[in-house]
């Protein structure tokens, strides 16, 4: 087999430097944002937002839950609207996120999906989401689905984001919360433990090497091509 790669520029590949992979961690707690999909006067997926809340800062988190009441449908309104500043400036300060839809006509909510389009792949040079964790997780009115969860992954994945491995759908989920809006035990709870948990673990283990977890051969090569050609229209 040939030791040859024709199609390398060995300038742009780098060696993996473990130490990069263990750089000290931070101190302060983890910055977690939450989003959820629904506008209804009683919204399961808002009320299962709040319950996560709770238990993430159980874990020691720092917790931020954008409210998409008033928010405008993608390009119906300048990115200077106060509700998409709130919420790109929530998803800026955020380590990691939670997303919860209600599963409506097999597929995420236009809530959940407008607040998702409303922050940005990238700013200028930088990409608000790339590196963050996130976790996903899905409300539904009759037997249990995985659509919407499955269709936030996908979405997580084009923000260049962490998805953790757990997830968590709640079936029926009118039958889970109490008279309180708390919700009840059973085996959807303590799901909903694991992925909180496992939020946690994995915001906490990448949060200060992300950068270089998410720093990319094709995107180093990119930015010395842009940089010659810069330097090149210069000396003209």
């Amino acid at each position: 087999m040939s030791d040859r790669f024709p199609a390398l520029h060995d300038d742009h590949l780098q060696p993996i430097e473990p130490e990069s992979l263990r750089p000290a961690f931070s101190t302060h707690k983890p910055r977690i944002l939450i989003l959820y999909g629904s506008l209804r006067e009683v919204s399961y997926s808002r009320l299962l937002a709040f319950e996560v809340r709770r238990l993430l800062e159980r874990l020691g988190c720092e917790v931020r839950i954008f409210d998409p009441a008033g928010l405008p449908l993608p390009d119906e309104a300048p990115v200077s609207h106060p509700k998409v500043q709130e919420l790109r400036e929530f998803s800026q300060w955020s380590e990691g996120q939670v997303w919860i839809s209600p599963e409506r006509h097999g597929a995420m909510t236009g809530i959940m999906k407008s607040q998702i389009d409303w922050i940005p792949l990238s700013l200028g040079s930088v990409r608000p989401t790339q590196g963050k964790t996130l976790a996903v997780m899905e409300v539904s009115g009759g037997s249990q689905s995985f659509n919407a969860v499955n269709q936030m992954r996908i979405l997580g994945r084009w923000m260049r984001m962490i998805t953790i491995p757990n997830q968590s759908s709640v079936a029926k989920a009118f039958q889970e919360f109490d008279t309180n809006g708390r919700m009840k035990p059973s085996s959807y709870y303590d799901r909903v433990v694991d992925v909180c948990e496992e939020l946690v673990k994995f915001t906490i283990l990448t949060r200060d090497a992300s950068s270089y977890l998410t720093d990319r051969y094709s995107e180093r090569k990119e930015e010395a091509a842009e940089l010659e050609k810069r330097v090149s229209m210069k000396s003209i």
